[in-house]
Parts: C-alpha cells; structure tokens; sequence
C-alpha cells in the first residue's frame, strides 16, 4: 500500500504545472461559459417572492406538464426510428444498405423548423393533405412529429457507430447455442449497444427542451416558447429568468438520469470489430423494412425538400437571386465561419489544461465549461442581453454580443473535438522538439498543432453547422439590419410568406448536407463527431 501510494505521488508531481497564462485564459473561458447561469440565478434572487409566483401559477404547472410530455414522447420515438434504422443498416441483408445508410443521416442537415414547416404545408390546416387524411398535423401533434424527425438522426449514428465496432464473437456465438434472430438482438446486440443508444437518447431530449423554432411554428406553448414571448412582450423580465431556471433543472434533471443509466450499462463492445458480422436474412420482413425506411427517410428528408422545391418553382421568376437572399446568406455564412474557428481557439486552453495536466481543478473547469450545452439558446440570449444592457452598453446589440453567445453556446461541441483531438497527440513528440532548441510555444506550433487540426477543425465544423441553423440567440441578439439565412425563413413564414422563405432554406439544407455526408462516409469517425453534435 505504502509503495502504491508513492507512486502516485510520483505520477501527481511529474505533471507539469500549466503556465500561469493558460490558466488564466482558461478560467477566463470557463468564466464565460458560466454567465448564463449566473444571471439566471441573480435576476431570479433579484425579484423575490413575486418573482417565484410564477411557479405557482397554474398556467406554469400545464407548460411544464406539456413540456416534459413532449420530450417523453420525442425521446422515446426517436429512440424506436433511430435504434430499427441502425440495425437494419448494419445488421440485416436490407436491399439497399449504402442507399439507406446516407439517406438516414441526412436530415440531419434539414434544420428542424424546416421540417416543421414542410408538415404545416401539406398536413397543418389548410394543407395539400389534411383535408384528404382529415388530420392536421399541429400543436403537440405536429411539435412531436417534427422533432423526431429531426433527432432519431443523433440515435442513428450513435447505434450504427456502435454496432460497427461491437465484438462480432458475441452474436455469433448466441446464434451457435440455437438462439433465435429476435433473441440475439435481444439478449446480445442490445445490450451491446445500449451507452450508443442511451447517448442517441440524452441528444434528442437535449434538444427537445431547448427547440424553440418548432414549437413556435406548432403554436404549442412549452417552456421555451413561454420564455421568448415573455421576453418580447413584458417589462419586467424576471419571470423570464424563473422559467429559465425551470428549464434548466429540467435539462439536470435529463443529465442525471442519463448519467445514471449508462453508470448502470455494462457495455461489452471491442474498440473495433475484428471482422464484420454475418448479415441477419430479413426473409418475409424484408418489404416492411424497406417500406419503413422509406417512409422515415420520406418524412425526414425528401418531404422538406420536395416542399421547398415545389415553394420556389411556384414563386414569381426571380425569387431566391437578388440581393434579398445574398445578403443573409453571406451573413449566415460570415458568422458561423468566425464563430467556428473562435470557439475553437476558446476551447483550446481548457482542451490543454485537461489533457495535460488533469487535476481535480483542472476537471472542474472542464464540467463548467461543458454547462453551456445544458442551457438552450434562448436562456443564453437572455443571460447576454441583461449583461450587455446594464454594464457594456457598447456591445449591445452588436455582431461582437452575438458570435460571444454563439461561442458560449457552442464551446462544449468544440472542445469535444480539442480534447479528443490533443489527447491522440502523444507528448514525446513536443518533448523532442524542445530537445532540439525551440520554446515552448514554438514546439506547440511547429509539432502539437499540425497533428490535432483534423480533430480541431472538425470541432469547428460542427459549431458552423450549428450556428448556421440557429434560431433564438439570432432572433434577440442581431444587430439591427442583420440577416442570416435563419432569421430569413422565420421573417418569411411569420408572415406566411413561403415562397420567399423556400430559398434560404433550400440554401441551408445545401450548406449543412455535406458535413453530415462527411460524417457517414469517413465511417470510423462517426461516432466522435456525432457525439459532437450535442457536446457532452
């Protein structure tokens, strides 16, 4: 015992201590990351006992009560489509498989208000399918419907990353005892990849609480909605802040339970499958597996498109090509390219304390800077706006406040990426170079940085991904004047103006596709990015 705890006094003093500048900086980060909490907390404290009223308002018990059914049953659905869709891709002689492969993954460049919209447009009220189906696809209904389709993708790619890498000795050797199909996946596959799929699972109800762009258009009042028109409609912002926290106990309370679940899970699965698994024959099942792929993929994918196609061939001749669709398009793109690279360079201090010199502290800040992604951006826009108006007034309302809070937001997804990417880059090598005569920073530069850019830049890519298709934060921090292609489709569709939305939105599913395809075909890398998609 003696010599065991000497040696890790040993291991404990041969880290190196970080310069006193890297802590700083990322203190710094970790303080920014923190600021929507700590104004939630303030501003709630700052009411008092009126303030707390709200809670106890019956209207509040009905929002919660809808809010908490909604990501039940969002979670729950996506969970089904997304975990069938994978074990059909990666286990079964389903017809088609590459096909169907691609073709789940891809509404995940269809942001979900997008998708919202293509179902009000042909099964909302006074749509192409509702008087034939006698069904409108609105309120919960349709906010359920919308957001499944929209985050069965995260399970997806999880599950499918999962199965890939699954020791194939474990199935094979169930189905030599004279296991039945059903009861290898059963008994076998599923527990397999049950931390994939409980993963998949956190990701959707992450973002059912946070989603405020479906909910709007569905005209069905949760948490965040309630939030936002409080915000827009009201003097006093206070009990904004109240909801806001009840919404990010909620989103603890999602955490915890998580956490606890795959505390729980035994997962069995080998870093990577020796060799592929025999495919399952679906022998009689096959047409209803590849109906139900279609009709998941024609849902989430091809309904959308089709929609904002038929929008714009029935516009006047020249929607979409003058300056009013060039102008938020450069401006979308212009935002997320400099958010992306920044929220890198403000993950990298906390990537760089943690991997190299992991301390209780060090930890610490790391949790707090991963606390961002538990806040939906309405709750962050809220944070920063109280901020800016009452002690940098120069800043409000500027671009400056907005790529802050997309950073602040999105920090967790890139520094996913940064300590994964730090992490593979072994230290000798630095060492070595510092061997030779360069300094420290030199060192870094010339060796550490070439080798973890492919990891960094994918952590930016995933942050332009997700502030291209951000809505909130973009709705109550932009400038005056300013346009992406988000604020776009919603200014268009508020005023019912489809034709004139279809572009940007057609322009974002074009912009987003190709990151997502890069995901599914550079398959070993799936599940990282994925998992960077919801950071944490």
């Amino acid at each position: 015992m003696t010599a065991l705890r000497s040696r890790r006094r040993e291991r404990r003093g041969s880290r190196p201590l970080p310069s006193f500048g890297l802590t700083v900086a990322a203190v710094l980060v970790a303080a920014a990351a923190a600021l929507p909490l700590v104004y939630l907390f303030v501003r709630a404290a700052s009411g008092g006992a009126a303030a707390w009223s709200v809670v106890l308002r019956p209207q509040t018990a009905e929002v919660l009560t809808r809010t908490v059914a909604l990501v039940v049953v969002v979670t729950a659905a996506a969970t089904v489509i997304g975990g069938a869709l994978a074990w059909l891709t990666e286990r079964t002689d389903l017809p088609l498989r590459r096909v169907w492969t691609v073709a789940a993954a891809l509404p995940l460049a269809v942001p979900s208000y997008v998708a919202a919209l293509a179902l009000l447009a042909t099964a909302g009220p006074g749509g192409a399918l509702s008087s034939s189906l006698s069904l409108e696809v609105t309120g919960f209904t349709g906010a359920a419907l919308a957001l499944t389709l929209s985050t069965y993708p995260y399970v997806y790619l999880l599950t499918a990353a999962a199965l890939r890498r699954a020791d194939p000795a474990l199935e094979e050797a169930a189905r030599g005892l004279g296991r039945s199909p059903s009861a290898v996946l059963r008994e076998v596959t599923l527990p397999l990849v049950r931390p994939a799929i409980g993963a998949g699972a956190l990701l959707a109800a992450l973002y059912s609480l946070s989603d405020f762009g479906v909910v709007s258009l569905m005209r069905l009042d949760v948490l965040t909605r309630v939030i936002f028109q409080q915000y827009r409609t009201l003097f006093d912002r206070t009990p904004a802040a109240v909801l806001g926290l009840l919404l990010v106990v909620l989103t603890v309370i999602v955490l915890i339970g998580e956490a606890r679940a795959r505390g729980r899970a035994a997962p069995r699965a080998a870093p990577t499958a020796s060799r592929p698994v025999g495919p399952v024959a679906l022998g009689r099942w096959r047409a209803a597996a590849v109906a139900f792929c279609a009709l998941v993929v024609g849902l989430a994918l091809v309904l959308p498109v089709g929609v904002l196609i038929y929008w714009i061939a029935r516009a006047e001749t020249g929607v979409g090509l003058d300056a009013g669709i060039v102008a938020p398009a450069l401006g979308s793109l212009g935002v997320s390219l400099v958010a992306g690279f920044a929220a890198v360079l403000a993950a990298l201090p906390v990537a760089l304390l943690v991997v190299r010199s992991p301390r209780p502290w060090t930890r610490a800040l790391e949790r707090l800077s991963y606390g961002a992604n538990a806040l939906p951006g309405v709750v962050v826009a809220l944070a920063l706006v109280f901020f800016a108006a009452r002690y940098l007034g120069a800043v409000y309302q500027t671009l400056a406040l907005l790529l802050f809070a997309y950073v602040v937001r999105f920090l967790p997804q890139a520094l996913s990426g940064a300590r994964t990417a730090l992490a593979g880059v072994n230290p000798r090598l630095e060492e070595a170079a510092r061997a030779l005569g360069r300094g420290p920073r030199s060192a870094f530069a010339a060796v550490t940085m070439p080798l973890a850019a492919p990891g960094l830049l994918a952590g930016a890519t995933i942050v332009f991904l997700s502030t291209m298709k951000e809505l909130p934060m973009t709705l109550l921090l932009r400038p005056i004047g300013f346009e992406t292609l988000a604020t776009e489709v919603w200014s268009a569709t508020s005023v019912s103006a489809y034709s004139r939305a279809a572009p940007a939105a057609l322009l974002l599913v074009a912009v987003s596709a190709p990151i997502v395809l890069r995901m599914v075909v550079r398959r070993d890398g799936a599940r990282a990015e994925a998992e960077a998609l919801g950071a944490g």
